[in-house]
């Protein structure tokens, strides 16, 4: 299945290899492997198609037994996007296409913010990229480096990303916008962004959103339609995870 003009299609990466949780992608959570769960949450958007992306058999064993499209990909690829990209060009999408990018370790994304970063790149038509945030209130969340801020113009397209507090402020009360690490691309913005070198302010940050800035790529932000819960980066993540579906399908 292909998406057409009009729609746009899911890719979620998964790597087999994690430092804190080895194997994450298939880690059970309530009787069903993490991939499983963000599957079924993709599933559940209006995407035309769900692929699932990996350059591991075990991943593509388990993804196919329970019906997932797989496309396997290089194992040299250096950050999802570039996974990402291989798929489309796999595929054969075509440049005005739409991917969404759901990462493989979110089992708990709301389908609704999957629709919202598609549809809001097909509302801005000068944008490569949409994406997503949270109103921040926090000052210890403000002032957190895993916390990634954003700062936007008045039409809501991004200035700048950071880990530093962003906007810098010494007064109460605090105001801000974290930013939500989902993404929606144009095919033509992921064939340039592979091809392009890093940028200086992508390695000094960490954010490799920031190249696709440093080359003119307009980014469009919007305040995520539903709370987005944090992945899963860590055993305590996991075991928090499963905390809550676990009680989320008790009767």
């Amino acid at each position: 299945m292909s998406p057409q003009d009009t729609g746009f299609m899911v890719v979620i990466p998964a790597r087999y290899a994690s430092t804190r949780l080895p194997g994450k992608p298939l880690l059970d959570i309530a009787g069903m492997p993490m991939i499983q769960h963000v599957y079924q949450r993709a599933c559940e958007s209006e995407a035309n198609a769900v692929v699932i992306a990996t350059d591991d058999e075990r991943i593509r064993r388990i993804a196919e037994a329970f019906g997932a499209q797989v496309v396997m990909t290089s194992a040299d690829h250096q950050s999802g996007t570039d996974r990402i990209q291989e798929v489309a060009a796999i595929l054969g999408l075509s440049e005005q296409a739409v991917v969404v990018n759901v990462q493989g370790d979110e089992p708990l994304i709301p389908p609704a913010t999957i629709n919202q970063v598609a549809a809001n790149l097909r509302k801005f038509n000068d944008a490569g990229i949409s994406s997503l945030f949270h109103t921040l209130h926090d000052a210890v969340e403000l002032h957190n480096p895993n916390a990634v801020k954003v700062v936007t113009d008045a039409q809501g397209y991004a200035l700048y990303f950071s880990r530093s507090p962003l906007p810098w402020q010494d007064t109460e009360p605090v105001h801000g916008k974290r930013h939500v690490g989902i993404y929606a691309y144009r095919v033509a913005t992921l064939n340039q962004f592979v091809i392009w070198p890093r940028s200086l302010l992508e390695v000094s940050e960490r954010l490799e959103q920031l190249r696709a800035m440093h080359h003119g790529v307009r980014i469009i932000m919007d305040e995520a339609a539903q709370r987005v819960p944090a992945g899963v980066d860590t055993p305590e993540d996991l075991e928090a995870v499963r905390r809550f579906l676990t009680d989320s399908e008790l009767p």
